[in-house]
């Protein structure tokens, strides 16, 4: 809550100007010009103009991070500059007390309370609030895929190392098309001992989409608390937290919501927050304040205000016109590549409602390391070579401002090396 200090500090400075001279206006006269587009793909242009990405290149590994549009990274140096003319006012008198306007958008876009919002700096963040946040006795169980990202598998065995807790892992079908086979492979692997589960929205390997809100129920039948790693369904996937049902989920906000590098956001239930331990030590009167997941020290609050462009771009393309454009370019590539040769498999599904836009290939006869680095070395392409022990193949993971022009020249290059190699 803001003291009445802060809160005149934070009215007598004016807000921060977002206009940007590399698109030739602010957000609002970018998506005017995107939605005054005579068609789809017109409007698809107009979109990709409001990034300054790098055309020499294709990069189609924004799961990874993504760029942000031209004035959300305006808007950050504006923040930055203003915070820079006396921080210890302009930072923490001003600039702190307006991040409560963009927990504020953040909640009400995602149908929750903002006293259960903490801004974060990325998922990795957020989930290890959680997972250092329970308290765990020797033996206790956490369970989780196999496919679960490498740094939460590695919080677990840090956990299992120091205090004798045990990390449990099983293998899911890919790709996977049967929501009730997932749950009951979670069920199955409930013990007694289970403590903690682990579930992934959008698997980061492959994008699949898990059943999140019949796995949180499952959990809540058998009185086990579900984290949920949402760091590639925010602003991807369509949906909001509230249709969940959750009471913990982490993401980060430079993926799919085209935030300032370096921004998260995890959602704790208001009755639950008393109960999760933060990562750094809050005061006891933080006790039941979402706030005390944001302790970490000095930190720029320039990222933070910057959403509030990210999140007005997002609203004004429309979560469902978004994710819709994000699913036609990936079956664009996907299944031009499938009709090429028997060679290529997918490990993602094509059909509605089980992954968005990003999508894992395997060309059998080709080592996905090799064939990354020969996109790389000889077209510039930018995709992640994956390899696991149930599959490898690529990542490939387009993003709005994605031409097919530049979809076309990655097919051609996956053509190239399909029928001649990449040897030489």
């Amino acid at each position: 809550m803001l003291d009445r200090r802060q809160l005149l500090g934070a009215l007598s400075v004016p807000a921060v100007a977002c206009h940007s001279p590399l698109t030739g206006g602010g957000v609002s006269e970018a998506l005017e010009r995107a939605h005054a587009a005579e068609t789809e793909e017109d409007f698809w242009q107009e979109i990709a103009r409001a990034f300054t990405v790098d055309r020499s290149l294709i990069n189609l590994n924004n799961g990874g991070v993504s760029p942000s549009p031209a004035y959300v990274q305006e808007a950050m140096k504006a923040h930055l500059d203003l915070s820079n003319k006396a921080p210890a006012y302009t930072m923490w008198r001003i600039q702190e007390p307006r991040k409560e306007t963009v927990r504020a958008r953040l909640a009400r876009s995602w149908g929750v309370d903002p006293e259960e919002i903490a801004l974060t700096r990325n998922a990795s963040e957020g989930l290890q609030i959680c997972q250092f946040g329970f308290d765990l006795e020797r033996g206790d169980e956490v369970l989780t895929t196999t496919q679960d990202y490498p740094r939460m598998i590695t919080t677990f065995q840090q956990r299992a190392r120091r205090e004798g807790i045990v990390l449990k892992q099983f293998s899911i079908p890919t790709p996977a098309e049967d929501d009730a086979e997932i749950v009951r492979l979670y069920e199955e692997n409930i013990t007694p001992k289970t403590k903690l589960i682990l579930v992934s929205h959008v698997i980061f390997l492959t994008g699949q989409v898990l059943p999140v809100a019949d796995v949180v129920a499952l959990g809540r039948k058998h009185g086990i608390p579900v984290i949920v790693d949402g760091a590639h369904a925010f602003a991807h996937i369509d949906f909001r937290l509230s249709d969940l049902d959750c009471d913990y989920y982490a993401t980060s906000l430079h993926k799919w919501l085209f935030g300032p590098h370096g921004t998260g956001l995890l959602y704790v239930r208001k009755s639950k927050i008393e109960g999760l331990w933060p990562l750094m030590a809050a005061g006891e009167g933080k006790s039941k304040d979402i706030r005390k997941f944001e302790e970490i020290g000095t930190h720029p609050a320039a990222n933070t205000l910057a959403l509030a462009e990210a999140l007005t771009f997002h609203e004004g393309i429309g979560a469902t016109r978004k994710l819709a454009r994000l699913v036609d370019l990936r079956n664009n590539w996907a299944e031009r590549l499938l009709a090429l040769s028997d060679r290529v498999r997918l490990h993602t599904s094509l059909k509605p409602g089980f992954a968005g836009g990003i999508a894992n290939v395997e060309v059998e006869g080709l080592d996905p390391n090799a064939l990354t680095a020969w996109l790389w070395k000889k077209h510039s392409i930018l995709v992640v070579a994956i390899r696991h022990e149930d599959f490898q193949g690529l990542r490939v993971s387009p993003s709005v401002y994605t031409t097919r022009e530049e979809l076309d020249r990655f097919c051609e290059a996956m053509e190239f090396a399909i029928v001649n190699g990449i040897e030489g």
